[in-house]
């Protein structure tokens, strides 16, 4: 592996665990540096499904102590069992719809209008999403002198223990969305969970944990598919991009759960707004080519 590639690697790598969890969509910004970076082609694409892996491994990391005390407890514990099930019902509709219609999504959304209409529109959803919370708080705090969450805060469920069967459905459709291109996983996972009365803590929370068998399956499947394609010579290509991801991931992880502590989504908003502009506007001049 010569340095040129292995720069492109690591800088894709980073890519990956920066945005896979912020409301901003992995997939329109790998898009972006692959075609800056003219790393492209189909065995890229499985490349950019795999190293998502690594954004695994850092979830696991930072909340190893909460995932093994659930293995731990499915046999004994009924919120271990309650929360593993949650995570099941969750992760279902994705999975389903994905296997069903990922081929034909890819096939009619995936070019530049499409992706950039889904950022748009997803950060004005994540506006309206930060003022009906932040009206519903400035409510709860006229009617009441009990704690809040978060800036602006008032929700019907505090901490992820606290979802219903009926909560992690509700989630599991909302992430599904994140199929259409540029749409974002966590972000439809975090603000649809803002949208049905989770606070945002929680709701963030939920979707790191979410990510791990989406991720994860996703990665599998992908993997799968491409076997053909694959060789062992890949392994250090997709080996070095893993660990970009992870190591970036674990800071990004760290940084958004301080991030949200004081602050909302909103500025993810203004970005994604611009971002899809952006994309409209380096479509139409042919500056970036979006769909390779």
């Amino acid at each position: 592996m010569d340095l040129l590639l292995a720069a492109k690697i690591i800088i894709m790598g980073i890519v990956e665990g920066l945005t896979e969890f912020l409301p901003i969509s992995s997939t329109g910004h790998l898009i972006l540096a692959g075609s800056l970076l003219n790393f492209t082609g189909e065995k890229v694409k499985v490349f950019e499904i795999a190293i998502q892996s690594g954004a695994i491994f850092a979830v696991c990391l930072e909340y190893r102590q909460r995932i093994a005390s659930v293995i731990g407890g499915l046999g004994s514990d009924p919120k271990a069992r309650k929360f593993a099930l949650n995570l099941i019902i969750a992760f279902l509709p994705a999975a389903i719809l994905g296997l069903m219609f990922s081929k034909k999504i890819k096939e009619l959304l995936f070019s530049p209008v499409p992706v950039a209409l889904a950022f748009i529109i997803g950060g004005f959803v994540i506006l309206w999403a930060e003022h009906k919370q932040t009206k519903a708080g400035k409510a709860g705090t006229d009617s009441s002198s009990g704690s809040s969450s978060g800036p602006g805060s008032a929700a019907r469920i505090e901490t992820i223990d606290d979802m219903s069967a009926l909560d992690a459905l509700k989630i599991g459709i909302a992430q599904a969305f994140a199929l259409i291109p540029g749409t974002s996983r966590s972000g439809a996972s975090i603000i649809g969970g803002m949208l049905f009365g989770m606070s945002r803590k929680a709701a963030t929370e939920f979707s790191f944990f979410l990510a791990i068998p989406t991720l994860l399956g996703a990665t599998v499947y992908s993997l799968y598919k491409a076997r053909a394609e694959l060789s062992a010579s890949d392994i250090p290509m997709f080996g070095l991009g893993t660990i970009a991801a992870f190591i970036s991931a674990l800071f990004c992880v760290r940084w958004l759960l301080r991030y949200i502590s004081s602050h909302n989504f909103n500025a993810f908003a203004w970005y994604r707004i611009a971002f899809g502009v952006m994309i409209l506007v380096t479509a139409y001049t042919g500056t970036i080519v979006w769909a390779d």
